[in-house]
């Protein structure tokens, strides 16, 4: 026959699960708050390597703080299962009763502080999404320099597979060796945002090397082209120049020495100024040769700058010769082209008015006055023809000059 277990036993084991109860209730408290805990610790550690500001040194100091926290609650409720054996068979209600009431101290203390951290957590949020963000740039960047230093590769194998050396775009694709090979330590040598930024550097870097490898056989050609262009070029002034000799016989012969005096040195000077082209000539095609290609293009430049001021000066001779030729059998033609435009500037002047304004009527009456002395000065055997053209130029400028005055302060008006 069973004996029926006496009451006061099982008042003990309703006590027993009660204190069961309270024990896995914080158990499950204490299981909760590490895995927060755990899971906010990652985030911690990304705004860590990438937020260096005050918001995020502030964040990492309150998360140590909290830290702390959550060891002193974590202790309380180790001691309270390490002080209370809830499978003692002689447990009794008073020992019962106090675990009971330590676990249900201890899940209340873990709560407690589990919604402190949570708390903590939301006010993290907009710190720890540019944190996410930033990481979320990280690996794009880099595989795009990885990319581009590839491509860079590439096309100056292709550049030296056509005969061109491309030496210095090969030392400086060298050079970017280093950035790759901390691009690849990662952020956690270098942080996220400097890896960022040394991942753009170094992309950008390998895109104006692969930009220029793949320029290089148009930059070959262009130089090539030049040197063809500016060699004709020269030869041409070459024979020009030795044509101003006879220009100049033809105005001492015919004109006063005020008219060409100033040409006397033409003919020298663009001899010495063909020579200067071709020794640079002949280092622009030396040096397309080695391939120095600023040392060319620097070369050719020197080369159009000297023949452009020769051009200019063989050409002056000829154009002097053509326009006195022109006034010595004709002044009357420059004369009315001038006074042609001194009056139309006197009658823009006038215009709507009754009398003229001063400041420009002045400027075209002494016009007017130098017009008349220049005329005049045309006397005798061999008139300074140059003299007098020079002052019709100067006389028209002045016209000019009251004209574009006038339709400005116009326009100004309206």
């Amino acid at each position: 026959m069973t004996t029926a277990r006496s009451w006061w036993r099982r008042g003990e084991d309703n006590h027993r699960a009660e204190a069961q109860a309270a024990k896995e209730a914080a158990a499950e408290a204490f299981y909760e708050l590490d895995t927060a805990q755990r899971e906010l610790r990652i985030a911690i550690e990304t705004i860590t390597a990438v937020d260096r500001s005050p918001a995020g040194r502030k964040a990492v100091g309150d998360f140590e703080s909290l830290g702390r926290r959550i060891d002193q609650v974590s202790s309380g409720y180790i001691a309270a299962v390490d002080a209370h054996d809830l499978d003692a068979v002689d447990l009794d209600l008073a020992t019962a009763t106090r675990a009971r009431n330590a676990f249900t101290l201890a899940r209340d203390d873990i709560l407690r502080t589990r919604a402190e951290l949570d708390r903590f957590a939301q006010g993290l949020s907009g710190v720890l999404a540019r944190a996410e963000n930033e990481l979320a740039r990280l690996a794009p960047a880099v595989e795009r320099a990885r990319q581009s230093l590839l491509a860079a590769a590439n096309a100056l194998d292709a550049v030296r597979a056509s005969g061109l050396a491309a030496d210095d775009l090969a030392a400086r694709l060298a050079a970017l060796g280093p950035e790759l090979t901390k691009l690849n330590q990662g952020a956690a040598a270098h942080g996220v945002q400097g890896t960022i930024r040394r991942a753009d550097d170094t992309r950008r870097a390998a895109e104006e090397i692969r930009a220029e490898a793949e320029r290089l056989p148009q930059r070959a050609a262009e130089v090539d082209k030049r040197l063809v262009s500016l060699r004709t070029r020269a030869q041409a002034l070459a024979t020009r120049a030795a044509q101003v000799g006879p220009t100049l016989s033809e105005l001492r012969r015919r004109f006063s020495v005020a008219c060409w005096q100033d040409l006397q040195q033409v003919p020298d000077e663009a001899a010495a100024a063909v020579a200067a082209a071709e020794r640079k000539l002949a280092e622009a095609q030396a040096a397309r040769d080695e391939q120095r290609w600023p040392d060319a293009t620097a070369a050719l430049s020197a080369v159009r700058e000297l023949l452009g001021d020769s051009d200019a000066a063989v050409a002056a001779a000829g154009d002097r010769l053509r326009r006195l030729n022109e006034v010595s059998r004709d002044p009357r033609a420059e004369i009315d082209r001038t006074r042609f435009v001194l009056r139309d500037a006197q009658r823009l002047v006038m215009q709507g008015r009754t009398t003229p304004e001063p400041r420009h009527a002045r400027p075209l009456d002494e016009a007017v006055e130098r017009l008349d002395r220049a005329v005049e000065g045309l006397t005798g055997r061999h008139p300074d023809y140059w003299a007098f053209l020079t002052e019709m130029d100067a006389v028209r400028r002045v016209a000019e000059r009251v004209v574009a005055n006038i339709r400005e302060e116009r326009a100004r008006a309206r």
